[in-house]
């Protein structure tokens, strides 16, 4: 790619870029939300047309009118939100958009045992009759790398890969993509997990506002030289942990049940607190009944048994405004899909658990000046990177869609935090701010309920840490003598 620029009106997503990838080699490609990495990356998928520029592939010219044509040079795209559909089965899903034959008949048969030896060839292994959404995130992204395979992709473009993976299952994925690059395809590896990238990857470029700030062998660089390249300034690798003295108990909640849509118990009578002035992180693989558990605690799910206090007085459960009125800040898991209207403005999405407060209007009215003075209020406290308070939601980078979560729900000075994968997805800059109003939180008073599948982010920053497996929990640990691989058996489900 060869100085490739892309505008969208008056911002220039993409200046100038130059970027080549080699046969046989694992590319990292960094930069903070917003750097214009997934635009580049989607240009090169003929998602995008581009401004200025050229693409060459094997030293050829090359335009894309569509994704197809991208396909058809052996590129595939593999995001970070996966883009399968979950009603169709694995092979179904292998298969969707793909000519076998001049045949106007679907060669099934043919397909399965093209299918099933690429699953034997890489080691990706899974039913191809299995309905998707039965699938584990694991599951889904081995579809996914397999829907490239079967296209013949020659370059694989990895967006996030794992993000939504446990710990034992990135060693898996690692493995794989080593075996696709030792067949002479390329990777481009988009993370923002640098200990992964100085594992994975041959090569490193960095991206900064659009431009590139520069490329390593990865031999020859450091986790600390790449994340001050990413952002521009020195950045803290580990946050510094606050001693403070646990108060009274925020959270208590006594033999909760609940099932998961499957209708399967994914939280089987779990009994654990939560003190004032202490974080209590929750680890496990996805899947276990972390995200159950929240939605319970959110008024998003009906327990079928089990109780709930806030300090000290029960809540009704499956009303999500109770929630928001007993004092439960709620940062979930998908800032998209359950945090956030994406076609909303900023200033709308910083009111919307509180938009029928006095102060903001009731009766029918709107009060346009105090909602804009509150938006502009919480833009600047927590600097929130946007076109101005009208912007949409939409318009604005993973990192600032979760800076309008955290500045809604911690500026009314919650009792509680529930904080589920606050960091999902973000570069080290955003996971450096929002590890810090976390930990003011804790500072302030608050009890912090932090559910996370990075085991570095809930080591560095619980007091005390549970393990939960099959909606159990597996294992309890002090945060100061936390140790990983006591932690990584009980997220296996091996008790000693």
């Amino acid at each position: 790619m060869r100085g490739i620029t892309k505008r969208f009106l008056d911002t220039t997503a993409n200046d100038h870029v130059d970027f080549e990838l080699y046969p046989g080699e694992i590319c990292a490609l960094l930069g903070e939300n917003g750097a214009g990495k997934t635009t580049l990356m989607n240009i090169l998928f003929g998602y995008y047309s581009f401004d200025e520029g050229e693409i060459l592939i094997d030293g050829k010219p090359a335009l894309f009118a569509s994704p197809r044509d991208a396909i058809a040079l052996g590129i595939g795209m593999i995001h970070q939100h996966f883009t399968l559909v979950p009603t169709q089965s694995v092979l179904e899903n292998i298969i969707i958009g793909v000519s076998e034959s001049a045949n106007p008949f679907l060669n099934l048969r043919a397909a399965r045992e093209r299918l099933l030896e690429l699953q034997d060839r890489f080691g990706l292994h899974v039913d191809p009759d299995a309905l998707v959404w039965t699938l584990s995130v694991g599951q889904q992204q081995k579809v996914e790398i397999l829907k490239a395979l079967y296209r013949n992709s020659k370059i694989l473009i990895m967006d996030e890969p794992t993000a939504v993976l446990a710990p034992s299952e990135t060693p898996e994925l690692f493995r794989t993509l080593r075996m696709l690059a030792d067949e002479g395809r390329a990777i481009i590896f988009i993370s923002h997990k640098l200990y992964e990238v100085m594992e994975i990857s041959n090569r490193v470029m960095v991206l900064r506002n659009g431009k590139v700030e520069g490329g390593r062998e990865t031999r020859d660089t450091s986790t600390r030289e790449l994340a001050n390249m990413m952002v521009g300034r020195e950045v803290l690798e580990r946050i510094e942990q606050v001693e403070t003295e646990p108060g009274d108990v925020v959270l208590r909640i006594d033999g909760l049940t609940a099932v998961s849509n499957k209708g399967l118990e994914a939280v089987k009578s779990l009994s654990m607190n939560v003190r004032e002035r202490e974080i209590v992180g929750v680890a496990g693989v996805s899947g276990n009944g972390q995200s159950e558990l929240c939605e319970v605690l959110f008024g998003m799910r009906s327990p079928t048994s089990g109780t709930v206090t806030l300090s000290g007085k029960p809540m009704r459960l499956g009303v999500p405004g109770e929630a928001v009125k007993r004092g439960i800040a709620r940062i979930p898991e998908d800032r998209i899909e359950t945090g956030l209207l994406m076609d909303l403005s900023v200033e709308e999405n910083l009111i919307l658990e509180n938009h029928a407060a006095p102060e903001y209007g009731g009766r029918g009215l709107v009060r346009k000046t105090a909602i804009a003075e509150h938006a502009e209020e919480l833009i600047n406290t927590y600097s929130i990177k946007t076109d101005g308070r009208t912007a949409a939601a939409k318009s604005l980078s993973g990192g600032n869609l979760q800076k309008i979560i955290l500045a809604r729900e911690l500026s009314s000075d919650p009792k509680l935090v529930v904080a589920s994968q606050p960091t999902r997805g973000l570069d080290i800059g955003a996971m450096e701010y929002i590890h810090g109003r976390i930990i003011e939180e804790k500072k302030r008073g608050a009890g912090v309920l932090l559910v996370s599948d990075d085991l570095d982010e809930v080591m560095n920053l619980s007091d005390r840490i549970i393990v939960l497996y099959e909606g159990r929990i597996m294992g309890e640990v002090r945060g100061a003598d936390a140790n990983r691989e006591q932690i990584g058996l009980w997220m296996s489900g091996v008790q000693q």
